[in-house]
């Protein structure tokens, strides 16, 4: 490893840090104070933790899916001293995390043998969708990756406009018919201008709304069915973002989205401004589709690959 890749990987754990800062005081710090005077975990500090990780947005059934896996060990170890719940916690939500194939990442990698690699992203106006897209730009193109911009997000001139000021920012081209244009049809275009240019990458966004679920997966299928004239298998990720601010709300619309389309990676977006960072283990868990992205801040260097073991390192640090 180089001395920028060891320096950007401590200040990628500063970020996280920083991110996660509002969780791991309001939520996760309460875990202290549940086992203060206890010398050992009992019904009491399970009740505790359970009320801590449901208030933190990680969701009952994942909740209780923990607390059972905890139960597990005290049981099966006789005596378990609340000196080693912090690290049992942090080994079972990570093995979790790990069963859902989530966290699994190393920057920002593609598939040798995909190019480019088609990514499609989805999610509700709002939540961040066209600046992740920003910024993943900037990202692959940071580890030199070429990369062509799609604004397929017709419906409103504002998604096309933010999109086209991001490619300027970032230095890389777009492809785009402006409000009112046929989505598929700048969709193909990208795909194609992609390959003519030799690109490693070809993000596409799209409309944010869930009012109509049929046109949207219409929308979608039709997508779909013209780039994979230009590449078969394409797309080869449909992205979903989320907010992670809305704690349950991000769950909801996840449902709705994933009940739409084949969605099969994952994007939560401002965890920097939340205390509700434990949706991250809720959402992987409630629909085993890894989360691939988080954003911790504003900057372009924010959004980060999501590692499981520094993740939930940094929660309990």
């Amino acid at each position: 490893m180089g001395i920028f890749s060891l320096f950007s990987s401590k200040q990628q754990k500063e970020d996280l840090n920083k991110g996660l800062e509002k969780t791991k005081q309001s939520v996760f710090g309460k875990i202290s104070k549940a086992i203060v005077g206890k010398s050992k975990v009992d019904d009491e500090v399970l009740d505790n933790l359970e009320e801590i990780l449901v208030t933190a947005d990680v969701g009952v059934d994942t909740t209780l899916k923990i607390i059972e896996r905890i139960e597990a060990r005290v049981a099966r170890d006789k005596y378990l001293g609340v000196d080693e719940l912090n690290r049992i916690l942090k080994e079972e939500i990570v093995a979790l995390l790990q069963e859902n194939n989530t966290g699994d990442g190393e920057d920002f990698e593609l598939p040798a043998d995909k190019k480019p690699y088609v990514i499609l992203v989805v999610g509700v106006n709002g939540v961040g969708k066209t600046t992740t897209i920003g910024k993943l730009a900037y990202n692959f193109k940071r580890v030199n990756k070429k990369v062509v911009l799609g604004a397929a997000d017709t419906f409103r001139a504002a998604a096309v406009n933010q999109l086209t000021i991001w490619s300027e920012r970032v230095g890389v081209p777009i492809v785009s018919q402006g409000m009112g244009a046929d989505p598929a049809s700048v969709a193909y275009d990208t795909v194609k201008s992609a390959i003519a240019q030799d690109a490693d990458v070809a993000i596409i966004d799209t409309a944010g709304r869930l009012h109509n679920k049929v046109n949207l997966m219409n929308e979608l299928s039709k997508i779909k069915r013209v780039t994979q004239k230009l590449i078969p298998d394409s797309p080869h990720e449909i992205l979903l973002v989320l907010d992670a601010s809305t704690g349950q709300n991000a769950i909801e619309q996840a449902r709705q989205f994933i009940a739409s389309t084949e969605v099969n990676a994952i994007a939560l977006t401002k965890l920097d401004g939340t205390a509700k960072g434990g949706v991250v283990i809720g959402i992987s868990d409630t629909f085993k589709i890894p989360v691939k992205y988080i954003g911790v801040g504003e900057q372009m260097e924010d959004l980060q690959v999501f590692n499981r073991k520094e993740f939930v390192e940094t929660l309990f640090a």
